[in-house]
């Protein structure tokens, strides 16, 4: 399904392919020789957009998103696995994003680096070309450390100073009522959605 979002129509070159059960969204580009298979959703939302280069396959049910605060630009030949998730971030060239690997605003892998099954790069983290995140590891920081699930604390005590919920909501971490905050303002931001799709002519 092509949708219109606002007044943003998805550009989609011809020589490229979309399911007719997936889903592409809004201020959306997408280059030659792209594969948009069954059930995958490529999401821009409101001042968002999203640019997917030449050649980039996005298997069965992963999800690309961008918002107004962070676009998604994904760069020729690469393949994001199925029920991946990636969300407002950077990825360069022949970059592999595994089976429900997670990759987060303001992140960037650079040429030619996996992130495995599992896998996840944090917000505003930086993968150098070339690297591996391993089978459900966590890559976080800049440049990104490479962790296992297992070391918690020094996992939080990089990626506590990324400040997810200031750098993707603008909202203060310390705030007592921060989920009510996040989701009020959130569930207005998406309430546009009841009359802003339209099929794309």
């Amino acid at each position: 399904m092509i949708l219109c979002y606002g007044d943003k129509t998805p550009t989609i070159d011809p020589e490229a392919f979309v399911a007719a059960d997936a889903t592409v969204s809004g201020d959306v580009t997408i280059g030659a020789g792209a594969r948009i298979m069954h059930g995958a959703r490529i999401v821009a939302e409101a001042g968002g957009a999203i640019s997917i280069g030449r050649n980039v396959i996005v298997l069965e049910n992963a999800v690309i998103r961008a918002t107004g605060r962070h676009p998604c630009r994904i760069g020729d030949h690469c393949l994001v696995g199925p029920n991946a998730h990636v969300v407002g971030a950077e990825i360069e060239d022949e970059v592999f994003v595994a089976t429900g690997a997670a990759v987060f605003h303001g992140a960037r892998l650079g040429k030619g680096s996996e992130v495995r099954i599992n896998g996840v790069v944090h917000l505003r983290s930086r993968l150098d070309p070339g690297a591996t995140v391993p089978i459900g590891w966590i890559a976080v920081g800049d440049p990104a450390e490479i962790l296992a699930p297992d070391r918690h604390g020094e996992i939080w005590a990089i990626q506590k100073p990324l400040d997810f919920p200031g750098f993707v909501y603008g909202l203060d971490r310390g705030r007592p009522d921060l989920m009510q905050a996040m989701t009020s303002g959130l569930s207005a931001r998406l309430a546009v959605h009841r009359d802003e799709y339209s099929p794309a002519k």
